[in-house]
């Protein structure tokens, strides 16, 4: 049984201020808390069904703090799915720093103002899909530790580094450093006729108000992906973590064609 305190230690982590305090973060799901326990992150606390636990070998749970076997009515009290899955893990938020080298050696992504976990979680699924390291996203963007980034991400943040910055100095300096600035814009030259790069940084802006205009000088090159239709109810542009998906993709090709 899980302790009405732990419950509700567990529930805090929802919030990012409790996040931040405690330098924790959750994961729900059993294919999650696997790759998880698989990829060697150290875990607090362990919560779960016995038949989960059971399933699991000894390798799995020696990076385990704590173990607590729970039942359905326990799980579906701290998770915050409507409906929980059968085992629940608390992380400790990792202590990662900006590389300025690998601003100048890789292609890397740059998020000002993503407010929607769900885009941050799939940018983060794109990222790790096509071989980006490292996403830098603005002081206002969405907390990556936020539980529907966890969930939306599913276990790509295993392969990504977010980090949170001020975004107008890590521009400034990388374009002092004539590092290469793709912003995705609407009045952009076309993604699939563009001179792309293998190293760079590639920002996206805001759900509704696209990149803000601080960061527009900063800007090396304006790109823009095509619509390859003439309706104009209903399309009237992409979702960011669509855009980020397709615009991944294009230099990932040019990247195989460059060598």
């Amino acid at each position: 049984m899980v302790s009405k305190s732990k419950m509700n230690f567990i529930i805090s982590l929802q919030k990012k201020k409790a996040r931040e305090e405690e330098g924790l973060y959750v994961i729900e799901g059993d294919k999650l808390v696997k790759e998880f326990l698989a990829a060697g992150v150290p875990v607090k606390i362990l919560i779960a069904k016995p038949e989960f636990l059971n399933s699991l070998s000894l390798f799995q749970k020696q990076g385990v703090e704590e173990i607590i076997p729970a039942n359905y009515d326990d799980l579906k009290k701290i998770s915050s799915l409507k409906t929980p899955h059968n085992a629940l893990a608390v992380i400790r938020i990792p202590d990662i720093r900006i590389d300025a080298g690998n601003l100048r050696k890789e292609l890397s992504v740059a998020l000002d103002c993503v407010q929607d976990p769900g885009n941050l979680g799939t940018i983060i699924r794109a990222a790790a899909w096509f071989g980006i390291r490292n996403i830098y996203c603005s002081e206002d963007c969405v907390d990556v530790y936020n539980p529907k980034v966890i969930q939306s991400s599913m276990g790509a943040i295993l392969h990504v580094n977010v980090f949170y910055t001020d975004l107008q100095k890590l521009l400034e300096s990388a374009s002092g450093d004539k590092i290469r600035i793709f912003g995705a814009m609407v009045q952009g030259e076309s993604i699939y006729s563009y001179r792309l790069s293998n190293n760079g940084i590639i920002l996206l802006g805001n759900e509704s108000k696209g990149i803000s205009e601080e960061l527009i000088p900063y800007i090396s090159d304006r790109i823009m992906i095509p619509k390859q239709t003439d309706a104009s109810s209903g399309i009237d542009s992409l979702n960011v973590s669509m855009a980020a998906s397709v615009i991944l993709s294009e230099f990932t090709r040019v990247k195989g064609r460059l060598g």
